[in-house]
């Protein structure tokens, strides 16, 4: 079994990749940062590759160099930074570049591993989505509808694969990480850091695929118990990003 998982150097990515490798899984880690994805492959034995997630070259030959992959996870992400400023004064490069790594990225990244996963007959992909695509208040203009966006994206994809590749997203909650750091209260409701990547070890096994394309929480959803209400949540399309009138 071989997995890669982009924006793997550091947080969450990182837990990803040790998470999968503590299961047996060869992990190839892949962010743009080569020390740090070169220390976490050496600390779980894996492999490791320097990737632009926004530059379709870079992330060609990644794939291209990582081999046969029978798991995907699309966790490479960006926000605007900490510092407020409104959306019409920021830098418009900065503001693009948030959507260039969170949906291309994911874009990109799911383009390349789809055709070989058809033709050996066995793959899945995990994104990592955000509460930030839905919860209300917000007053980000780029990493909140990049992220809601790449949800979407996730529930397509899994339409347009269904029966073939199961796509998964899901939110691993509000988990410390330099994205976070500075940018949100000391007091806030912090998710346990190991949440995540558990949820996304017990995707890999395959005993979650009847919930592909279905929003998934790593904090406030037990999976086996979604799993157990399956056909409820197709019955009434639960676990799902939609307007309630």
């Amino acid at each position: 079994m071989r997995a890669l998982v982009t924006g793997g150097g550091r947080g969450i990515g990182a837990g990803i990749a040790r998470a999968l490798a503590g299961d047996g899984w060869e992990v190839v880690v892949a962010a743009r940062s080569g020390a740090q994805v070169e220390a976490v492959a050496s600390e779980i034995a894996g492999e490791w590759k320097q990737v632009d997630v926004s530059d379709r070259g870079s992330v060609e030959r990644m794939v291209a160099e990582a081999g046969e992959l029978d798991l995907l996870v699309a966790n490479a992400g960006v926000s605007e930074g900490h510092a407020r400023q409104a959306s019409w004064e920021m830098d418009l490069g900065e503001w693009w570049h948030v959507y260039e790594i969170n949906v291309l990225g994911v874009h990109l990244c799911c383009r390349a591993v789809i055709p070989g996963m058809l033709e050996r007959g066995r793959g899945r992909i995990v994104i990592t989505g955000s509460g930030a695509a839905y919860l209300p208040g917000g007053q980000s203009t780029a990493y909140a509808p990049s992220k809601a966006a790449v949800c979407r994206y996730g529930e397509m994809l899994a339409n347009e694969l269904a029966g073939r590749v199961p796509v998964f997203f899901f939110s691993p909650g509000l988990v410390r990480t330099d994205l976070t750091a500075g940018g949100v209260p000391d007091d806030a409701p912090w998710t346990p850091p190991e949440l995540a990547p558990e949820l996304v070890r017990r995707l890999s096994t395959g005993r979650y695929d009847e919930l592909a394309g279905r929003y998934l929480h790593a904090e406030h959803d037990e999976v086996d118990g979604l799993l157990g209400r399956i056909d409820e949540i197709r019955e009434h399309d639960l676990n799902a990003i939609r307007l309630q009138r």
